[in-house]
């Protein structure tokens, strides 16, 4: 007798499928409340995990009504907080393929097919950079991992570039704007970090080479991590000053794109980007503003064998694994993990159908409208623009507004149902901050959401 859970069940089917339709008809798609409602999520919970089961009708039912509101749509136009996500209705629809498929992606003799998927995919990304031909890498849960992945890379093969000028205690050169899992990765890692103080909050070369001619372990530095969209603001680092360093010094050279890297779509800001081409490594979430859903960010080293000396596996149930054909790819070979499913192939199929113009148009839609909101604010007499926004990053001050006031703010818009938002620190001091993604969200929108502060 089979096993029930492995049996197709049309009613079961048809509930989730009637709700994913519902869900994808959104438009606009709402907020929910998140954490802001819903204290009792435990109670609405209990009793659910029994011996016989529960009824998926049920159990569907308190998924809408409790555990979905109690959630805040990221994919919402109106959700400005932190980075958000925009996936294309392709994407979503292409991600359930892969869950429907059982799709992984580990090896190629496992999954060639989505293997060949996503790295064309990456060829796309690693294009817009101006990568050579021989680039690649893999997908990855985000720019965390990826981050990881690229500087276990940068430490294990500094004798390589640097041979007997490779130092002992390995250090790697960060900013002071770049990402906390930089920090973390290094520590993880068993790496020390050189903090390079920044003018303007960006990273430049001249600094860098200041930093490690004046650094006691000036020597010691191995790496340099740039960023390419700082997540606080959205800045873009000196990426060609910090290349030259990295080039004279023999340091790996690693970018942390996870947010801005997706604006390499937009011709209209492509310039700020100048250096890309000369990285070692770089990394951009996808399932920030290239519009696939999570967990998605793309890993691409210019020389990918480097990365494969480091991160392939060796045991005996996977030799199997490592057959060296000329097409053979094995994702296992590029980062950290081993397991992995094909997270790149909902933005392949988006890509594929979408065509790589509507990408380029939804950035540029989302930057035009990032500095029609900076215009705004500036007619605005009780707020202050902090700085012009390059990416998609809008910073501000209200006159007279603390932490608390901005709190109170953001807890009224997200009540009301108005918008998501939060503040954050700039130079000791809580300020406004606005996240535009979704090429949906509208200056009027954003005009609401900024009448409020009056």
């Amino acid at each position: 007798m089979r096993n029930p859970m492995f049996v197709y069940d049309e009613k079961l089917t048809d509930l989730i499928f009637d709700y994913c339709r519902w869900r994808l008809a959104l438009d606009p798609v709402p907020l929910d409340y998140g954490g802001a409602v819903h204290e009792s999520l435990a109670a609405s919970l209990e009793g659910l995990m029994s011996p016989g089961g529960t009824d998926p009708v049920d159990v569907m039912e308190l998924f809408d009504k409790t555990l979905a509101t109690a959630a805040v749509s990221v994919d919402s136009p109106k959700f400005l907080a932190f980075i958000p996500a925009a996936p294309t209705k392709a994407a979503l629809l292409f991600d359930m393929v892969v869950a429907c498929s059982s799709l992984q992606g580990t090896s190629w003799i496992e999954a060639a097919g989505p293997v060949a998927a996503e790295n064309q995919a990456l060829r796309v990304l690693a294009d817009l950079a101006g990568l050579p031909g021989g680039a690649g890498g893999c997908f990855v849960a985000g720019g965390s991992a990826g981050n990881l992945s690229g500087l276990m890379v940068g430490r294990d093969t500094a004798g390589v570039r640097m041979g007997d000028a490779a130092p002992d205690h390995p250090v790697v050169a960060i900013s002071e704007e770049a990402h906390s899992s930089v920090g973390k990765a290094l520590h993880v890692l068993g790496v020390d970090s050189l903090l390079v103080p920044c003018h303007d909050h960006r990273l430049t070369g001249r600094a860098l080479r200041d930093a490690l001619a004046n650094d006691p372990r000036g020597d010691d530095v191995i790496a340099v991590v740039a960023t390419a969209g700082t997540t606080n603001a959205g800045i873009i680092d000196d990426l060609a000053g910090v290349a030259d360093v990295a080039e004279e010094r023999r340091l790996w050279y690693h970018v942390d794109g996870a947010y801005g890297c997706a604006a390499l779509f937009a011709p209209s800001v492509r310039g700020r980007f100048d250096g890309i081409e000369r990285v070692d490594s770089f990394v951009v979430d996808p399932h920030k503003w290239l519009f696939a859903p999570f967990d998605c960010a793309a890993l691409l080293y210019r020389e990918p064998w480097l990365a494969k000396a480091v991160h392939s596996q060796d045991a005996s149930y996977l030799e199997v694994l490592h057959r060296d054909t000329p097409e053979e790819w094995n994702p296992s070979d590029y980062a950290y993990h081993l397991t992995r499913r094909s997270r790149g192939m909902p933005l392949w199929f988006s890509l594929a159908v979408n065509g790589t113009d509507a990408y380029r148009d939804a950035v540029e839609t989302v930057l035009a409208t990032t500095q029609a909101v900076a215009d705004l604010i500036e007619t605005l007499p009780h707020l202050e623009l902090v700085r012009r926004p390059e990416l998609s990053v809008v910073l501000f001050r209200r006159t007279g507004w603390g932490k608390d006031e901005y709190d109170d703010w953001s807890d009224r818009l997200l009540e009301d149902q108005t918008g998501f938002v939060m503040h954050t620190t700039w130079d000791g001091d809580a300020v406004g901050r606005l996240a535009l993604l979704h090429p949906d969200t509208s200056i009027e929108l954003v005009a609401e959401i900024l009448a409020s502060t009056a």
